[in-house]
């Protein structure tokens, strides 16, 4: 999948038969979310309308998709993610997650992924990576499955580059829940080039049985903005700074969605 490259501060060319701003995606803000306002630029650079989300409320705002974004919400007190998925809008986000063919689109991303298997939404967990260190780099990753809303433009066995940060980034589960999100082919996005954080089956990203919902661990969102993103790409060699494979996520999801 080809991304066209954005100037600094640029929004990118929309395609001119597609007008992708009638997408409305919302962002969830908890106590200590830190991305949330990334993930709201990575949506009006796709060319999509970013809706800001308060966890409190009880209104999702006729959005089309969700994204949870990361951070260290509540603190990571008791567990990470395990307070947030009892904020109002979490009941809200989860029963229209689950509403079958029409279901509501969501994306955890770092954090939001840990309260996306909090709220059971995804299985496993995820537990301190097992170096017991916060890991902060560029990370490649595969993705393993075309098939949901968010990796819809992307081809089969596509890389991309993005970063990634984390302190409980291991996600674990049994081994038959393993074997099921493989046979199932749930597994979204894996690690290449090495495993950073000891997570089963290098998996970085899943899915929910019926593709709607998407958790992963790296920051597709920092990887948007030409001058702003990782320093190497999975497309070809790009100036300092000017990875925007992340990028393609956004898009995916504005493209599956537009009316």
């Amino acid at each position: 999948m080809s991304v066209e490259t954005p100037l600094i501060g640029e929004l990118p060319t929309r395609q001119a038969d597609t007008d992708l701003s009638g997408v409305r995606v919302g962002v969830v803000t908890f106590p200590g979310s830190l991305d949330d306002r990334d993930a709201l630029r990575a949506i009006r650079l796709a060319g999509g309308t970013g809706v800001a989300l308060w966890h409190g409320d009880h209104d999702l705002q006729a959005v089309d998709a969700v994204v949870i974004p990361g951070g260290f919400s509540y603190g990571d007190y008791l567990r990470a993610g395990a307070i947030s998925r009892f904020a109002p809008l979490m009941e809200q986000i989860s029963a229209a997650a689950s509403g079958g063919v029409d279901a509501l689109p969501v994306l955890g991303i770092c954090n939001g992924f840990q309260v996306l298997t909090e709220a059971h939404l995804l299985p496993g967990s995820m537990i301190k990576n097992n170096h017991l260190h916060f890991l902060c780099r560029d990370q490649r990753l595969r993705v393993e499955n075309t098939g949901t809303p968010w990796t819809g433009g992307f081809q089969d066995g596509a890389e991309i580059v993005v970063p990634l940060k984390n302190q409980d980034g291991q996600f674990v589960a049994s081994e038959r829940t393993l074997d099921e999100i493989e046979g199932e082919g749930r597994v979204v996005f894996r690690y290449v080039g090495g495993n950073p954080n000891g997570s089963r089956r290098n998996i970085a990203g899943i899915s929910n049985a019926a593709g709607n919902v998407v958790g992963l661990m790296p920051h597709p969102e920092h990887a948007v903005e030409a001058g702003f993103g990782p320093d190497s790409s999975a497309y070809g060699d790009v100036p300092v700074r000017g990875g925007t494979d992340g990028l393609g996520i956004f898009t995916s999801v504005l493209k599956k969605l537009v009316k």
